[in-house]
């Protein structure tokens, strides 16, 4: 789309963040900064049961306290809501029924936070309690209690049966079949801001704004406006600069629709910010999930048959559990050539908070999983598993079996890098006893090819407005979570108009004032809001370089823009500074302001499920680690990480290698520590005391390589790196353990007592591994079969648009 090779000025440059100076000297203003006059301060009231049913809730004593001006219960705010529309089970207050530990069930206004605390103490709730279904196994075997009426049975909330291809012909053609099977803990995202939301409803005009950290302003609209019955267009959000989200601010939640209700009640402004335990129950985090997969080989190693089946535990709610539940099995194709490939999924209601999309969002459980697995099948078969998988790669240019359309494919140039920059094959099983390399490859996609509501809309827009003394803005509803998508926006456009990312002005995340976006999730901002704003960049050229070029007497075809000068390509002498330009073009035309916009291509499978998995292109990375393990203690000790990062073409290389190396850092949380776990209904460790992640400490040299395809959708041919990158880390380290000590962790966290156990059960003459033994009995439905692209795998579609 707006690929380009020719020389740029600012594109692929180190240049600092346009918003570097606001957040290193604090001057940033994130939500809870924010403050109102006759500003009131809510809690929320959480629930202490698992699973129970609400007999009873005296606010009496709580609105008699001084200072409490309103308090609210379920019954203010009964109307269901969700981020997807085949997921409004969500209230923003329980009202019949509590179905998780920490789920509000009132919510306090008050003159001071203080006060506010007091009344939460002074509402009685009386509670039924129900039995808690607290793990998948449970779910499954277990048709009541019901956690949710709406589900056609038990508590399961969705399935999947696909298969591509003939699965049983696959693995007929197989001279040898492995399964295994993985449990992938449940983890969550450990934002450095709590989430927070200032809500203000004017009488006067009858409308609602609400300041929010939050990912999704658009979507959080449309949520507050069916939770409080109010047309959408008198609901205004602002989305503040955000303290990290990761997907953990994605979701509407209920901090945001109480602060609206209570505002609206009292006529004042309403701020609630969670406390960090709170931050716990809002979750939605990385489902826990048992895998299994099965597959099929020829003795070279070349794959013929494959199934994967994903049990997912969805928490209390239904959130974007529809679209994990699909992603569980997606993309594996995107990185293998898998002929035949049949993928089962069942994501169950559990009575724990909901978990919803994490950095990867779906995909790091399969990718452990099979990363795994495909390790153990080099081993059975005696290959390097690095050749292992560069047999079965896929290439650019090609449609998977399961219709996903792949264009630029950088993956084979990222392992060759790895493994020549790690040292792969002089390290790989000739380390000293305890340390150990360990290798994985994965995708991921830049941007969803579906909004999550359904509308033949544009995805993204943006605004460019130049003023007649040479200014320029540009507006978006994009917010930058910390990813860097307002220095990306910045720089597209300064490109294309020849200047630098600190000329152009930015307006964004706000309802109001800019233009849709629908959000910071899924990879999307680079490739989607990146093109929008070149076409909106170009459409504004266009008008000053005819302007410029009636002044200068050249044809407009000879114009460049670099450097804040617009001149003549054949004799750069003639030229006009960029406000000047500005300046004729108003003059000529008129204020100028100018829309781009983009849409994804149109996705190619047409079966059900088909929507999730599409994208407009697919960014690939592989990774090396090595490990020093202790097999006194089973401590894991991740000494260095190398990853190569198929980024298209960087639109700032700083900001990659930022991405790349917070990836790793989370990647390394998640394997080695992090867990959601719960005891007798309660999180087992909701404060940053007792749940583990990383320091600055554990953190390992990282050696960031990124390869360059220059991909023909992108800005510039860009490609996404927030997400990608995290996915190879977990199955490498866990390969690299195996590498070290000869024994298979299957499931994470690999703590130091699972290491040890693994040691003592080798030691003892077993297989020296600790994991999952069996899968749950539960029988899928007939998948439904889907036939393989015409001409797969040489087929190559034609490029839309």
């Amino acid at each position: 789309m707006a690929s380009a090779r020719r020389s740029l000025n600012v594109v692929g440059k180190p240049l600092p963040r346009v918003d570097a100076w606001g957040k290193a000297t604090g001057r940033t203003r994130y939500a809870d900064d924010l403050s109102l006059p006759r500003m009131l301060y809510g809690r929320l009231l959480l629930s202490t049961q698992p699973h129970a049913l609400i007999k009873r809730i005296d606010v009496s004593r709580a609105l008699e306290l001084e200072g409490v001006v309103a308090v609210i219960t379920g019954r203010d705010v009964p109307v269901r809501y969700g981020i997807m529309p085949v997921g409004q089970d969500e209230t923003a207050l329980a009202v019949d029924k509590v179905r998780y530990a920490g789920e509000p069930v009132a919510a306090v206004a008050a003159l001071d936070e203080d006060t506010a605390e007091e009344a939460l103490s002074l509402i009685e709730v009386e509670y039924e309690p129900l039995r808690p279904i607290m793990s998948i196994e449970e779910a499954l075997r277990l048709p009541e209690p019901r956690i949710h009426d709406y589900v056609p049975a038990g508590n399961i909330h969705r399935l999947a049966s696909l298969e591509f291809g003939d699965v049983a012909q696959g693995f007929a053609e197989a001279d040898y079949v492995r399964e295994d099977l993985f449990f992938f803990q449940g983890n969550t995202h450990l934002p450095m801001e709590q989430h927070s939301a200032l809500a203000y409803w004017d009488p006067a005009e009858g409308k609602l704004t609400l300041w929010s950290s939050t990912q999704t302003p658009h979507y959080v609209q449309r949520a507050l406006a069916k939770a409080l019955e109010l047309p959408e267009n008198r609901v205004r959000v602002i989305a503040t600069p955000v303290g990290g989200g990761f997907g953990g601010k994605s979701d509407p939640f209920h901090h945001e629709i109480c602060a609206a209700k209570l505002s609206m009640l009292t006529g004042r402004p309403v701020k609630i910010t969670l406390t960090r335990e709170e931050v716990f129950y809002a979750h939605r985090g990385r489902h826990p999930e048992l895998m299994w997969v099965r597959t099929g080989v020829k003795r070279d190693g070349r794959i013929t048959a494959m199934e994967f089946q994903a049990f997912l535990d969805g928490g209390a709610y239904s959130s974007y559990g529809p679209a994990t539940t699909y992603y569980a099995g997606t993309f594996q194709t995107i990185t293998y050539r898998i002929p035949h490939y049949r993928f089962q999924a069942v994501r169950v209601f559990t009575n724990k908070p909901p978990c919803g999309p994490k950095r990867g969002h779906g995909t790091p459980q399969p990718r452990y999983a099979l990363e795994v697995h495909l390790d153990k099948l080099a081993h059975d078969l005696g290959l390097d598993p690095v050749e292992l998988r560069l047999r079965n790669l896929t290439g650019p240019n090609e449609v998977t079996v399961n219709w996903l359309h792949i264009t630029s494919n950088g993956l084979r140039q990222c392992i060759e890098r790895i493994v020549e920059a790690s040292g792969w094959r002089e390290k790989r099983g000739r380390l000293p006893y305890g340390r150990g390399i360990g290798f994985a490859v994965s995708a991921y996609m830049c941007g969803a090819g579906l909004p999550i509501y359904y509308n033949d809309m544009p995805h993204s827009e943006v605004q460019v407005k130049v003023d007649r003394s040479g200014n320029v803005t540009a507006y978006s509803m994009a917010i930058d979570i910390g990813q860097g998508s307002d220095t990306v926006i910045a720089t597209v456009v300064a490109e294309v108009l020849g200047l630098y990312p600190e000329d152009i002005r930015l307006v964004t995340a706000d309802t109001d004032l800019t233009p849709i976006d629908l959000g910071s999730y899924s990879s999307r901002v680079t490739m989607m809001v990146g093109n929008a704003a070149y076409e909106a960049a170009m459409k504004a050229r266009q008008l000053i370089f005819r302007a410029a070029a009636r002044e200068l007497g050249v044809p407009v075809r000879r114009l460049e823009a670099r450097d804040r000068t617009v001149f003549d390509r054949r004799d750069p002498s003639r030229a006009l500074p960029f406000a000047e330009a500005a300046r004729l073009a108003e003059a000529r035309f008129g204020l100028i302001s100018t829309i781009g916009s983009y849409r994804p291509p149109q996705r190619l499978g047409t079966y059900k499920g088909s929507g999730v998995g599409p994208s407009p292109a697919y960014s690939y990375s592989a990774c090396a680690v090595e490990v020093q393990c202790d097999p006194e203690t089973g401590e894991v000790k991740v000494e260095k990480v190398w990853l190569a990062h198929d980024i298209g073409r960087p639109i700032n290389p700083i900001l990659v290698e930022g991405q790349i190396e917070g990836s790793v850092y989370m990647a390394l949380g998640e394997v080695l520590m992090e867990e959601q776990a719960f005891r007798k209904g309660q999180h087992r460790a909701p404060s940053m005391l007792d749940y583990k992640s990383p320091t600055i400490k554990e953190m390992p040299p990282v050696v960031s390589i990124l390869v360059e395809t220059d991909e023909p959708r992108g800005p510039f041919g860009a490609k996404e790196v927030g997400q990608g990158p995290l996915l190879c880390v977990i199955p490498a380290v866990a390969n690299a353990v195996y590498d070290a000590l000869g024994v298979r962790i299957d499931e994470t966290p690999i703590t130091p007592e699972k290491v040890l156990k693994a040691l003592d059960e080798k030691a003892k003459g077993g297989p020296g591994r600790v994991g999952p033994e069996r899968k749950p009995d539960f029988a899928f439905r007939e998948p439904t079969r889907v036939e393989r692209p015409p001409g797969w795998p040489h087929y190559r579609p034609h490029e839309e648009g």
